[in-house]
């Protein structure tokens, strides 16, 4: 024999306890992942949810795509959805569609949707207007005056419901769905109507 003995290793039981749970903790995970997952809407369904607001509407006048000049104050009496967009912005392209099928449906019930155009020339908003077959008012604001002053934002698409009275009830950022608008401006339609 030598006079070197070779001694068992010792066993620390450590870092395969911590492996183990390691793995236990990545598989919990994605099931965890994978069961929220399954709750959720497809990306498709998703849509931004309105704040309830109670304040008056701004004093907004502007030219529509035909030079004549409105004011908000002109549809006093109706249920206005006013939605700041831009040609170049994807979710304002998205929601098009779906404001045109619910101002077709809800437009002999004393509603009507104004799409103000956030500073784009006005050539590009009437082909625009031409590759949506948009129906409802369409106006121009090279000045940025409804996002910047008017309605305080800078975010695109936002949209803003005005009820009856002139009191702003909805406010919404971001791409509006069917569902949404079903479920929240209906309702205000119906109040009055």
């Amino acid at each position: 024999m030598s006079e070197y003995t070779l001694r068992p290793k010792s066993f620390n039981p450590v870092p395969f306890v911590l492996l183990g749970l390691g793995l236990i903790l990545i598989v919990a995970s994605i099931l965890l992942f994978k069961r929220d997952a399954d709750d959720t809407a497809p990306q498709t369904d998703l849509s931004a949810v309105p704040v309830k607001a109670d304040f008056a509407a701004p004093e907004v006048t502007l030219t529509d795509t035909r030079g004549e000049t409105h004011s908000l104050t002109d549809y006093r009496g109706q249920v206005v959805l006013v939605n700041l967009w831009a040609t170049w912005c994807p979710p304002c392209k998205a929601e098009m569609p779906v404001l045109q099928s619910f101002y077709d449906q809800y437009k002999g019930k004393g509603f009507t949707i104004i799409a103000i155009n956030d500073g784009d020339p006005a050539a590009d908003v009437a082909q625009f207007e031409k590759d949506f077959q948009l129906t409802f008012p369409i106006w121009l604001d090279p000045e940025y005056y409804a996002t910047e002053q008017a309605f305080k934002t800078l975010n695109l698409p936002s949209s803003f419901v005005i009820d009856r009275d002139g009191t702003v009830r909805l406010m919404w950022v971001g791409e509006i769905n069917r569902k949404m608008l079903d479920q929240y401006v209906i309702p205000i339609i119906e109040e009055n109507g």
